[in-house]
């Protein structure tokens, strides 16, 4: 009999969504969909909105590692695949859509798209987007990452791949692991150096992103450097 109920409620979710549309489910109703089944002592609605109120976010689910979630009472090692398997397409789905997007691309839309890869990385990294005359993207590469004896790339490393892939203008993304976007002096005296280094070899230095958590900082945008 408990077996019949459990199944009853596990449902209930699914066709909902079927007959309203994902958008209409609660965020306690998606997640019952994913765990599928509940535990002995709790039916699966009951252990979605119990994980829940253990987060203090939706956020807090890019953050926490496999054993992290299987620590979490409902979830065991299958699940806690999942839901990171989950994370990480819903993660790429949205780089997908960013890709398909118009070519020309503002400063918050790709700032959006950076967030998504940096905002949540322990060190510093400096990523270079190099684009052809129409503004697509040629290529994405991590140019530098953080280490205790240096924090920030060379223009000379930046402009070689800009000329490997004879590109005509290129963007420059770095993170704040603090979270914080401010730029720093450093990095004003590095946006000046990498515009001088561009306009000398005729690649235009479109825009100097900084990403944190959950705010950007353009230069481009904020300042008169480039």
């Amino acid at each position: 009999m408990y077996t019949i109920e459990l199944k009853k409620e596990a449902l209930l979710p699914r066709e909902r969504l079927m007959d309203l549309g994902a958008e209409k489910l609660s965020n306690q109703e998606l997640l019952a969909i994913l765990l599928r089944t509940g535990t002995k002592s709790k039916p699966v609605l009951e252990v979605s909105l119990d994980i829940l109120e253990s987060l203090t976010s939706l956020a807090d689910f890019n953050h926490l590692s496999l054993q992290e979630l299987q620590q979490i009472k409902g979830i065991g090692e299958v699940k806690s695949i999942e839901i990171k398997a989950m994370l990480e397409l819903s993660k790429r789905i949205s780089k997908a859509d960013f890709a398909q997007q118009e070519r020309i691309m503002s400063s918050e839309k790709l700032a959006r798209k950076m967030m998504l890869e940096l905002g949540d990385k322990k060190q510093e990294h400096l990523v270079a987007l190099y684009l052809d005359t129409q503004n697509r993207i040629i290529e994405q590469k991590t140019i530098f990452i953080g280490s205790v004896r240096r924090s920030i790339a060379e223009p000379r490393e930046i402009l070689y791949h800009a000329c490997k892939n004879m590109a005509t203008s290129v963007i420059i993304v770095h993170n704040h692991p603090s979270g914080s976007a401010k730029p720093s002096e450093n990095d004003l005296i590095f946006t000046e150096k990498i515009k001088r280094s561009c306009e000398d070899i005729g690649i235009v230095c479109l825009d100097h992103l900084i990403v944190g958590k959950n705010a950007y900082y353009s230069f481009r945008e904020e300042t008169d450097v480039l």
